[in-house]
């Protein structure tokens, strides 16, 4: 049974007091641009606690999880949003862009870089009269999980940190595959990285992430977007298919309520 799926990256520009318009004024025009799309799952980065709080409290129909690069609240976070009535979050985690992963805050001691990441299980819930994906009693039937993978991350900026940025992708491709299947018997779970990259298809990063366009290692991802100039990628690795692939151009009076645009892309997953 295939089913559609719609995820979104977007930095939200962290709320600095010297930034026009303010945070006070972006905030609302956030959560209309999250209304207007209503993405299943939400990729933030530069959030700081309290923006992050905001939304989730204004957006009750998606559960925020993630904590501060520096652990805990502090910090930006690379905050998920996922909506309730579609998963079940069934194991979530985090880890740094350094030599160190499991230590926060570790790496450079300005501006580290994080990725939090999460297994998500679709919920099904029949409508009436219908049958769902699982039998009634579907003991014996456990292949059949249907599960999926979000990573989200924002990776170092700036021309003197390019082998950082380099490590980095090279350090998510190795924890993506670490999550691969064991053997056959097993279905593989689709996976999907989003994220702020601070580099442009094509870059090395890029390359590490989803090779030069002859590759057909296994362990790579695709790129959601073809000819897109942007930093702000969509990943995706498993049996997928992109539907469509919007730059969502969303301003108030020619304002924009972030630096970036957000990227949003409909798969197809079977």
């Amino acid at each position: 049974m295939d089913r559609s799926l719609k995820l979104m990256t977007y930095n939200l520009k962290y709320a600095s007091p010297k930034f026009d318009p303010s945070w006070d004024v972006r905030r609302e025009w956030q959560v209309d641009l999250f209304r207007q799309s209503l993405p299943d799952v939400i990729g933030t980065q530069e959030g700081l606690k309290g923006q992050v709080d905001y939304l989730a409290d204004q957006l009750p129909e998606y559960v925020a999880v993630g904590e501060g690069r520096k652990g805990g609240d502090a910090d930006e976070h690379m905050a998920i949003f996922i909506k309730r009535d579609r998963f079940r979050l069934r194991e979530m985690g985090s880890f740094q862009l350094s030599e160190t992963p499991a230590v926060p805050g570790s790496g450079p001691p300005n501006n580290p870089r994080m990725v939090t990441w999460v297994r998500l299980a679709e919920i099904d819930v029949p409508a009436k009269g219908e049958s769902g994906w699982y039998p009634i009693d579907y003991r014996g039937h456990w292949e059949q999980t249907r599960e999926l993978y979000v990573f989200n991350t924002h990776l170092d900026v700036g021309k003197h940190r390019q082998l950082a940025r380099l490590n980095s992708a090279k350090l998510i491709l190795e924890r993506i595959n670490a999550l691969d299947r064991f053997g056959e018997w097993t279905q593989p779970r689709p996976v999907f990285l989003l994220g702020d990259f601070n580099a442009r298809p094509g870059s090395d990063p890029h390359r590490v992430l989803v090779g030069d366009g002859d590759s057909d290692d296994p362990r790579l991802l695709e790129d959601s977007a073809d000819g897109e100039d942007r930093i702000d990628w969509i990943l995706s690795k498993g049996d997928v298919e992109v539907q469509s692939y919007e730059v969502v151009d969303y301003n108030v009076n020619g304002v924009y309520p972030s630096d970036h645009k957000p990227i949003l892309v409909e798969y197809q997953v079977s």
